[in-house]
């Protein structure tokens, strides 16, 4: 494969596994970097991008238990960007070792990076995107009380969320900054979560109680950026139909025209594959691209040298 300008989406497996600790989420991510320095020793330029929902879920129990009047909890799109950076340097920290070892000369930074979104979204009339910890009925009447403002909805029989807005991304504040850092040579990290749901008010950015979904904020930085090859690193090798079922298929070359069959056919879950097929469809759409993938952090290297994983092609 000839030099490309790659963008790579980590899913939340690549970073936090069992154990929520610093420590072990920067292990995690050390395991992580050895995977993606593998784009870097093939000749690619990378962008690198990550969720945070996990991260940003812990960060809100823990403001909430310690949140008082003289100390309050930090409204959601700061928690994103506090998680956004601590991840990034975790990243920055495991690229940056990986790359010495491979004696590459090139450096990783972390842009916390600021996504534009429409305060007219339909997303903010129907907050559906569920964060935080669980409440009983009870608990949910106190923190309606203290925060009538607050939405919330039974969670798969868990108990009860605060859900919020997840509007579509327009455009990345930040995204020339990230095109200076690759033409640079260097390696950046963006959108980390998503990104920092923020709407224009005359010549400021205003942050919202929401939460941008990874894989379109991703595709949104690719497609500006104008990437060769869009990657969403996820838990399986591929997409699949018939997920589950002993008719399950691996999609291996597909077209944009078969995912958007699939699509019609509720091929894909909702808040699981569904938006990552759409992120890679839309990507097919609006670039000149050569290809959208969907694999595994530990199928990179086979993709790398055989082209395994799910190719999307126009």
């Amino acid at each position: 494969m000839a030099k490309r300008k790659v963008m790579v989406a980590l899913g939340g497996n690549a970073i936090l596994t069992s154990d929520a600790s610093a420590q072990a989420q920067q292990e995690a991510l050390r395991e992580t970097a050895k995977y993606l320095v593998e784009f870097v020793k093939h000749g690619d330029d990378l962008v690198i991008a990550h969720g945070n929902g996990p991260q940003v879920g812990n960060l809100l129990l823990q403001q909430a238990a310690g949140s008082t009047v003289a100390n309050p909890a930090m409204p959601i799109d700061t928690a994103v960007a506090m998680t956004e950076g601590s991840i990034g340097y975790w990243l920055e920290n495991a690229m940056d070792e990986e790359l010495a070892k491979a004696a590459i000369n090139k450096h990783v930074g972390t842009v916390v990076t600021q996504v534009e979104v429409s305060p007219d979204d339909p997303a903010f009339l129907e907050p559906t995107k569920p964060i935080g910890p669980f409440y009983t009925a009870e608990q949910v009447k106190d923190q309606q009380a203290s925060h009538p403002d607050y939405q919330f909805m039974e969670d798969a029989n868990r108990g009860w969320r605060r859900v919020v807005p997840s509007p579509r991304p327009l455009s990345i504040a930040e995204a020339e900054i990230i095109r200076s850092v690759m033409d640079a040579g260097n390696i950046p990290v963006a959108v980390g979560g998503g990104g920092i749901p923020v709407v224009r008010k005359g010549q400021r950015l205003e942050g919202r109680e929401a939460v941008i979904d990874k894989d379109f904020a991703s595709e949104k930085l690719a497609e500006l950026l104008e990437v060769d090859v869009f990657i969403i690193l996820t838990a399986v090798d591929n997409i699949y139909v018939n997920f589950g079922t002993p008719e399950q298929t691996a999609l291996t070359n597909v077209t944009v025209a078969q995912l958007e069959k699939y699509m019609q056919e509720d091929q894909f879950a909702k808040g699981s594959m569904l938006p990552k097929v759409q992120a890679v469809i839309e990507f097919m759409k609006a670039t000149e691209g050569t290809q959208a993938v969907v694999t595994s952090l530990e199928n990179i290297s086979d993709y790398l040298r055989n082209g395994s994983g799910t190719i999307v092609n126009k």
